[in-house]
């Protein structure tokens, strides 16, 4: 811990207490998982050469948290964080969107893909929430596919919503 003496005009100085994170706070093996999806990417509705959006993927704050800028051809832009919360054990992502949407997801690497699932208002239409399951696999070329998937069955069936290849950026 530091203490650092601010001083400003006409007052006295007082004390401020910051605190310096460890030197290896984020150092867990666990937070290497998404590694894969860090990126400038072409997105693409997985096979097709239809560009839909670009998305700039990056590791931030000394490799805590990855944060995504999806930015679509048309339509709604957005954005996510994501980190590893080793209190949980589980990875947490927050979607904010400029349509106004805002989901909370939490999951896991499962093999070779990381799964993380959230309920998200209106998914299905006005008043028709639903639990949604993300996906991210990195195929054997170096891209990376992300699907969706949605039940309504609290999750004895899913049926997916969207399916994109992320290549790497031709810019």
């Amino acid at each position: 811990m530091r203490l650092i003496l601010i001083a400003c005009a006409g007052l006295s100085a007082a004390p401020a207490i910051t605190q310096s994170p460890p030197a290896n706070a984020c150092a867990q093996p666990e937070r290497s998982q998404l590694d894969f999806w860090v990126g400038h990417w072409d997105v693409y509705p997985t096979g097709t050469t239809k560009l839909i959006a670009h998305s700039l993927i990056e590791k931030l704050y000394a490799g805590c948290a990855i944060r995504e800028n999806w930015m679509p051809i048309g339509g709604t832009g957005g954005g996510s964080l994501s980190a590893w919360n080793p209190k949980t054990g589980k990875w947490h992502q927050t979607w904010m969107d400029s349509g106004g949407a805002t989901v909370e997801f939490d999951g896991a690497l499962r093999g070779d893909t990381m799964a993380i699932e959230g309920l998200w208002a209106n998914v299905n239409g006005p008043g028709k929430d639903g639990m949604v399951r993300m996906n991210y696999r990195r195929n054997p070329d170096g891209s990376v596919r992300q699907w969706g998937e949605v039940t309504q069955d609290g999750g004895k069936s899913w049926s997916t919503s969207f399916d994109f290849t992320y290549k790497p950026s031709a810019s």
